[in-house]
């Protein structure tokens, strides 16, 4: 069934068997403290190796990149190295795993940051959501942050070019950039957070200017653009992050992005599909169209798709590939699954964030009785 997921495709510089792939799921499963990937990590990964894609989960690019507690770095020794072990036990199985570089601007507690201090970002108006800072995951209010000084930016690109060589060395087979869900780059994007009065801030040419400088640092970091990919949310509001213009904004954003001949484009497009935002019928495909006649590649789209939904928008054109999230949480081998037309696990949301195995990396594949029921 779903014969169009199962075609294979070039994204950029890498082969992707079929077109279901797995969306990055923050699980916060990592070592602390230190915030290094471990074993479980690696079975969890290498147990979906048979996604056409893996996009492993959103991972700080430096110490004031984090915003929650037990998610996984990738800007020292120790978590470069164990990273490495994840990618080895995916490759093993025949998988392409690719790494989401992550800062979260103010979506951030003074607990999370060095040395207790505030988060910083294009703005000082606190992110009205709240955040778990340790082992027993309550949650807490965000720390309202301070407004990231001109200065400083240059050093904010850097350690994204920085955690792209460390994810190179640790053997991704590329890098996914998170400028969406109100994290740090989309704070920059959208005119309705980005109060800034200098060059990073007020025009689209200055709010797009501190995304595109880091995608381009991204590309010259590893050297091919072709293992670059970019993520947005135009049509989000989360955490009170708006654009007055989203289609406008993300046009121009996805042409920057495809001038720089980046693999891909992946854009979450709904949380909720049953309850479609009207505008995403225009909205997805200006942006789409932008990014891919100016060079990019491939699209993604992601965003509560079904099985028969990915499908259809692949038969259609609509996208190129569907990022599955939550699906994947329970199905480690969603992929065969689809290809029977099920059944599929239903994914238990106290088991998302923290723990062990359960949940997690505890999940068997199909049995024969299973299969003889598709």
């Amino acid at each position: 069934m779903h014969d169009a997921l199962f075609n294979p495709l070039t994204v950029g510089s890498i082969e992707a068997p079929n077109r279901i792939f797995m969306a990055p799921l923050t699980r916060s499963r990592s070592s602390m403290p230190g915030n290094v990937p471990n074993d479980i990590m690696a079975d969890y990964y290498a147990q979906r190796a048979g996604s056409g894609l893996i996009i492993a989960e959103a991972t700080p690019v430096s110490p004031r990149g984090h915003g929650y507690y037990a998610t996984p770095g990738v800007h020292t020794d120790a978590q470069e190295a164990a990273w490495k072990k994840v990618t080895d036990a995916v490759h093993a199985k025949g998988g392409r795993i690719v790494l989401q570089l992550w800062h979260v601007g103010r979506v951030s507690h003074s607990a999370l940051q060095p040395n207790n201090e505030p988060p910083v970002s294009s703005t000082n108006a606190p992110s009205l959501s709240k955040t778990y800072i340790d082992s027993t995951f309550e949650r807490y209010e965000n720390t309202p942050p301070r407004i990231l000084e001109t200065d400083e930016i240059p050093g904010v690109i850097q350690e994204f070019a920085d955690a792209t060589a460390r994810a190179k060395r640790a053997g991704f087979d590329g890098v996914e950039i998170h400028g969406a869900n109100t994290y740090l780059l989309d704070q920059f994007t959208r005119d309705g957070v980005n109060k800034r009065t200098d060059h990073y801030g007020g025009s689209l040419e200055n709010r797009l200017r501190l995304p595109l400088e880091v995608a381009r640092a991204v590309v010259d970091a590893w050297g091919d653009a072709g293992r670059v990919g970019y993520r947005i949310s135009p049509l989000s509001e989360h955490r009170d992050v708006v654009d007055s213009d989203p289609r406008a904004t993300f046009s121009a954003l996805a042409k920057g992005l495809g001038e720089l001949g980046l693999a891909y484009l992946h854009a979450v497009e709904t949380w909720d599909r049953s309850n479609l935002d009207p505008r995403v019928k225009s909205v997805i495909p200006a942006i789409v169209e932008s990014f891919k006649n100016a060079g990019g590649g491939v699209y993604i789209g992601n965003g509560d798709y079904s099985p028969e939904q990915a499908a259809q928008a692949v038969e259609s054109g609509w996208v190129d590939a569907i990022a599955f999230g939550r699906l994947w949480i329970p199905n480690p081998d969603l992929e065969t699954r689809i290809k029977l037309g099920g059944p599929y696990r239903e994914p238990d949301q106290s088991t998302f964030y923290g723990g062990g195995a359960e949940g997690y990396n505890d999940f068997e594949p199909l049995n024969a009785g299973e299969e003889a029921n598709a």
